[in-house]
């Protein structure tokens, strides 16, 4: 962390509002403080915020966080504005310019949005500007709920190609029990995911004004370091510490194998099937083995409601998920391929139907953790 050339930090709702939904200014100019130190030492630092519908609910006159979708989107809308103003003003004082970047996962995902996205962000980087990111959660659907902000930073690292990922939260690391139980101990260190069997990770933040809690917190740190970036999760209280390099907080380290691409992180770590395909024996070894595509001869079941670009698991006919894609093909259309040829199907349905029910390229294997 304390060599790094670039850093992507992500902090959360709770770390940035006071209990009654309000943004808390000292905090923001506090946080400024740290990463323009880290800047004028050279580092490249990009932060991803979240915020913007805590900072929204005071404002609005809501008594707490808002539970339907509608105002939600409403209360980020007010919200991000006032966000945005403070970083600002915080950064400004020490002579540098923040710049807003409003982004879901799904943007990522898209190869034009994700092209741009990177050469947006270098762009302001060579600039010596502040990226500030945050979910766009005026127009987000599914992502307000669970909390992707930490899994949108992750996917930025490997965008950006960063050295290091600080995530900042309001507990000061991860730990094999509730913190705030006696004999709670701190875990300093994962090398690898199966470090972490059997802790009881929890699902919620101290404060209730953020959506994703420590699991996607560590589902986050996964993601990094898949992707070969080393991160490190602890409080924003330590983050002038943990960007020093000092001890503190859990430190995930990076894996040293091959880096996957943005669309195989997010369809590993950030979906959810939303239907199944249940394959053959022989459909099983060739996605499996050989890494193919899924084509209709080898689908023998079809289970949910999904649209053509969906995320489906892919599972043998034991009901083991053995993959995940995105299905070219809408549920209802599959019953009538199964089993078929492409070469047939194009012959007697158009040539529109000569193609696979998964492409390989949108197609992540997933080991048994995942599934």
């Amino acid at each position: 962390m304390a060599g790094a050339g670039r850093i992507v930090v992500k902090v959360g709702s709770s770390s940035l509002t006071t209990p009654d939904g309000h943004i808390d200014r000292e905090r923001i100019s506090d946080l400024a403080d740290v990463l323009a130190e880290r800047r004028a030492a050279g580092t490249e630092v990009v932060l991803v915020s979240s915020g913007a519908m805590a900072a929204g609910i005071g404002p609005m006159g809501l008594p707490a966080r808002p539970r339907d979708l509608a105002t939600q989107q409403a209360a980020a809308s007010v919200g991000q504005g006032l966000l945005i103003a403070h970083y600002t003003r915080a950064f400004a004082a020490h002579g540098l310019t923040a710049a807003q970047v409003l982004l879901t996962v799904e943007d990522l995902m898209r190869r034009v949005q994700h092209r741009n996205a990177r050469r947006a962000l270098r762009r302001l980087l060579d600039i010596g500007a502040v990226p500030i990111i945050n979910e766009n959660d005026t127009v987000a659907t599914h992502e307000i709920r669970f909390g992707d902000n930490d899994r949108l930073a992750a996917l930025v690292a490997h965008l950006l190609r960063a050295d290091a990922l600080l995530l900042l939260s309001d507990v000061d690391a991860l730990y094999d029990d509730d913190p705030a139980r006696s004999g709670a101990q701190r875990i300093a260190r994962v090398v690898d995911p199966r470090d972490l069997d059997g802790v009881a990770v929890g699902s919620a933040g101290r404060r209730g004004v953020g959506t994703g809690g420590m699991v996607t917190k560590v589902e986050s740190a996964r993601i990094a370091t898949e992707a070969g970036v080393p991160t490190v999760l602890t409080s924003a209280a330590n983050a002038r510490a943990a960007l020093a390099g000092e001890q503190v907080g859990t430190l995930f380290v990076a894996g040293s194998g091959r880096r996957p691409s943005t669309r195989q992180l997010w369809l590993a770590h950030a979906t959810a099937g939303r239907g199944s395909v249940v394959l053959d024996p022989g459909a099983v070894r060739a996605v499996v083995g050989e890494h193919a595509s899924l084509l209709p001869a080898g689908v023998v079941k079809v289970e949910g409601d999904f649209t053509a670009g969906d995320p489906v698991d892919l599972c043998d006919e034991d009901g083991k998920v053995i993959a995940r894609g995105l299905v070219n093909y809408d549920a209802a259309e599959i019953p009538e391929l199964m089993g078929r040829s492409t070469r047939w199907l194009a012959r007697e349905l158009g040539p529109e139907y000569e193609r696979e029910i998964v492409h390989r390229d949108d197609l992540v294997l997933l080991s048994p953790s995942e599934r």
